[in-house]
């Protein structure tokens, strides 16, 4: 599945709040950083701001991505690289996954193995979206099945892991963590433009795998049907703009 950074970053500056506020629950970083999922760079230059002495390095599935990433950080190393089965010389002081790990597989076994690849004292940071119930996602699965576009979109929706409760996710990383801060938060996003903003900020993530499959005529019809959707359950303020509530799951769990 390709990605667009130009449709991601159309909304960086939101996008990238969370990962500050995740950042900075880092307590320190003993040893070299990566970011895990790097994406265009903009979490990586977080990183690299919360520790400036520490050499930091990017790893993302999409060569779009790592491009993007190269052209913004050209001091920087970043790969092309898997993260299901990336597996990194470290020790690392922080391994940061910011809105990646909803894509990857088998948490159970995933986050013990990056725990393993951290320094004594280093920290292992995640923040994912949590809004698989919210009418944005409730609403593609809906519109993906009731079209003439189902058939092809019938196994669209399995490309999110599923995800566990908070208290999993503790579960999972206290026997490998001598501490573990788990906290969940929604972000009212201001978006300007109404139901059309929204449609846009979900084009550069969560519409993807419905989008990608489909050809130009269905695509457009997916997204015609989609907007109504979105008019209805999220509308319009007075101002015109429009507010999108996104739940997000964070933690990290310091070896």
């Amino acid at each position: 599945m390709s990605w667009s950074p130009q449709q991601y970053t159309r909304f960086e500056d939101d996008r990238t709040r969370p990962v500050r506020d995740l950042v900075a629950a880092i307590p320190d970083a003993p040893a070299p950083t990566v970011d895990i999922g790097c994406g265009p760079g903009n979490s990586t230059e977080v990183l690299l701001a919360r520790f400036p002495g520490q050499e930091a390095t990017g790893i993302d599935s999409s060569p779009e991505m790592i491009e993007a990433a190269r052209k913004r950080l050209p001091q920087l190393r970043f790969e092309v690289a898997d993260i299901a089965t990336w597996n990194g010389p470290g020790p690392f002081g922080a391994i940061l996954a910011n809105a990646v790990l909803q894509w990857v597989p088998e948490h159970a076994a995933l986050l013990p193995r990056l725990v393993g690849l951290l320094a004594e004292g280093g920290s292992l940071a995640v923040q994912m979206p949590d809004n698989e119930q919210e009418p944005a996602y409730v609403i593609m699965r809906e519109v993906a099945s009731s079209g003439p576009w189902a058939a092809k979109l019938a196994e669209a929706g399995g490309f999110r892991s599923r995800m566990g409760s908070p208290e999993w996710y503790y579960g999972v990383l206290r026997p490998h963590c001598r501490r573990v801060d788990v906290w969940r938060t929604t972000y009212f996003h201001v978006l300007e433009g109404g139901a059309d903003a929204i449609v846009e900020w979900f084009k550069g993530s969560g519409l993807r795998p419905y989008l990608v499959p489909l050809d130009e005529a269905q695509r457009a019809g997916f997204l015609e049907r989609y907007r109504e959707g979105i008019a209805q359950a999220y509308p319009a303020q007075p101002d015109g703009t429009a507010l999108l509530p996104f739940p997000r799951l964070f933690m990290v769990g310091t070896r």
